[in-house]
């Protein structure tokens, strides 16, 4: 199932995309991407089946199959502009790396126990009704999968996370450059906590990662989750 939507991650990395192509040596999981835990939190991916949920131009994901030896991992966005740099900077690292265009929640519905470790870096859970996609994403592991993401632990404002499953509506651009908002979900630690006890996780952990000195510095909530072994 493709999005119909006004897209509006059209202008999101068009300038990193035309100019680089590679894939990167690492990622990180904090929002500067130069501190904290790397793909390990992960754990061993070599022969699994792996999604990267929202995953935009899907450097993460190119990382992943370069380095890491999964069976495959879907780079999974309801962008249609995404899922196009996607393929044109990552093209050659199929069948490994494979390219969904979908909306994520109908994806994992539609992938009962599909895979083994679902991933979102700032992605689709931050942008997506966790009451729908940690659900979803719960049926989609395996018995004993993992879901780890990362997330805003506040604001960029500043601002304290929501002490509820509230979103926020923040600024994005049309494809014609017009201002839109969107949807982004930005919860405080317990909220997580209690929305994935709901969907049927265990084994629920989370990491605070302290801001770093960028220009929009945020601290960083890393979550980690497992579906019951049985």
């Amino acid at each position: 199932m493709t999005t119909t939507t006004t897209d509006l991650w059209h202008h999101y990395g068009r300038a990193r995309g035309a100019q680089d192509h590679a894939v990167p040596d690492s990622f990180r999981w904090a929002w500067d991407q130069q501190d904290g835990p790397g793909p390990e939190v992960l754990g061993d991916l070599t022969g699994k089946t792996v999604a990267d949920l929202g995953a935009g131009a899907a450097r993460h994901a190119a990382h992943l199959a370069v380095h890491h030896a999964p069976n495959r991992i879907d780079a999974v966005d309801a962008s249609p502009a995404q899922h196009s740099m996607a393929i044109a900077l990552y093209a050659a690292l199929a069948p490994r790396l494979h390219f969904v265009h979908a909306e994520v929640v109908a994806h994992l519905r539609a992938n009962s126990g599909a895979y083994d470790v679902l991933y979102s870096h700032f992605g689709a859970v931050d942008f997506t009704d966790p009451r729908d996609l940690l659900p979803a994403a719960a049926d989609a592991l395996r018995p004993g999968g993992r879901l780890v993401f990362s997330t805003l632990a506040h604001y960029l404002s500043g601002k304290s996370a929501q002490p509820d499953v509230t979103a926020a509506e923040v600024p994005a651009k049309t494809p014609e450059g017009e201002s839109a908002t969107m949807h982004r979900w930005v919860l405080q630690e317990h909220v997580w906590t209690k929305v994935l006890d709901q969907a049927g996780f265990t084994g629920i952990r989370v990491e605070e990662l302290p801001a770093g000195d960028g220009p929009r510095p945020a601290a960083t909530l890393l979550v980690t989750a497992e579906r019951p072994a049985t």
